[in-house]
């Protein structure tokens, strides 16, 4: 796909199924990821790929977040958490793992971690491979960070959901690109 046509028209895709990205698709959506801008090139990242029981181990960890904020958990709300990982065959947890550098502030480390979640997902679109970049309270949580072994100065910038798309996504509205760009002085 064309590279223009991939960022003008890629959209999230919400509900995704079996089988994952693989092969040379796979490592296409990772090497994406260091393109992204990184001032000093010091790849402030890292990512845990998650598939079958992986997936199940986060969704135990999501319930173990559930359990330290509320312990009467449902049954329907311990099944939820449980069953969040499972929207996708693949979990891509991006880390923002910033380093102690005096010309690159931590802030244009984690922003250059977004920036390489965003090639990942615009990589997938062009290769007709579903995904969809979601945060919510997990990735703030102490819990779900203690138990996937972040550092005290990692932060999850967000899960990213990969997977074969049940349904073609509506393209996004067109946006009024010229009301958000203005020239200055």
């Amino acid at each position: 796909m064309d590279a223009l046509k991939a960022l003008h028209e890629r959209v999230s895709a919400p509900r995704l199924s079996a089988p994952p990205p693989s092969g040379d698709v796979l490592a296409n959506i990772q090497k994406a990821a260091f393109r992204a801008a990184d001032h000093g090139r010091m790849r402030p990242w890292r990512f845990l790929v998650l598939e079958g029981e992986g997936l199940n181990a986060l969704g135990e960890l999501f319930v173990r977040a559930e359990e330290t904020k509320n312990v009467a958990l449902s049954d329907k709300e311990r099944e939820r958490a449980l069953a969040r990982p499972l929207r996708a065959p693949m979990v891509i947890v991006a880390i923002a793992s910033p380093k102690l550098n005096q010309k690159v502030p931590e802030i244009e480390q984690v922003i250059s971690t977004g920036a390489a979640v965003q090639n990942m997902i615009t990589a997938a679109y062009a290769q007709n491979v579903g995904a969809i970049w979601r945060t919510g309270d997990y990735a703030y949580d102490k819990v779900v960070m203690a138990g996937l072994g972040l550092q005290e100065a990692e932060k999850i910038v967000g899960f990213l959901y990969l997977g074969t798309m049940d349904f073609m996504p509506p393209p996004a509205p067109e946006a009024a690109v010229s009301e958000y760009f203005q020239s200055w002085p």
